[in-house]
């Protein structure tokens, strides 16, 4: 089993920036084959939108997502993990907060994300 984050995680992030609309944010996770991106400004991770945020938190609410924010629909000031944190805090964390990814952030910088799926082993 892998000690730390950063032997587990997937580096490199999409991100859109707080003021993208909702289709545009979809259309990235949609590129990149994946069902989330980072909302970022500076490289600061403001938050996470997910295909099921724009779903439920949106689209549901008969909301236009092309006039809808990231920002708006997004889970603000998400946790994150560092490359260099435990895969056994990484776990702990996620079972704490019922989240199922998490960002990885170095030097206040996003690098990556670790799915519920990479700690499969640890879990």
């Amino acid at each position: 089993m892998a000690d730390f984050v950063r032997d587990v995680m997937t580096p490199g992030i999409a991100a859109v920036h707080p003021d993208a609309s909702l289709v545009e944010a979809a259309q990235v996770m949609r590129a990149q084959d994946i069902g989330h991106v980072l909302v970022a400004m500076d490289g600061q991770v403001l938050g996470v939108l997910t295909d099921r945020d724009i779903a439920l938190r949106a689209v549901a609410d008969g909301a236009d997502p092309l006039t809808v924010s990231a920002h708006a629909v997004c889970t603000p000031n998400p946790v994150v993990v560092t490359p260099d944190d435990a895969v056994s805090a990484a776990v702990s964390l996620m079972r704490e907060i019922a989240v199922r990814r998490l960002p990885v952030v170095e030097d206040g910088q996003p690098v990556g994300m670790v799915f519920l799926g990479d700690l499969a082993p640890a879990v």
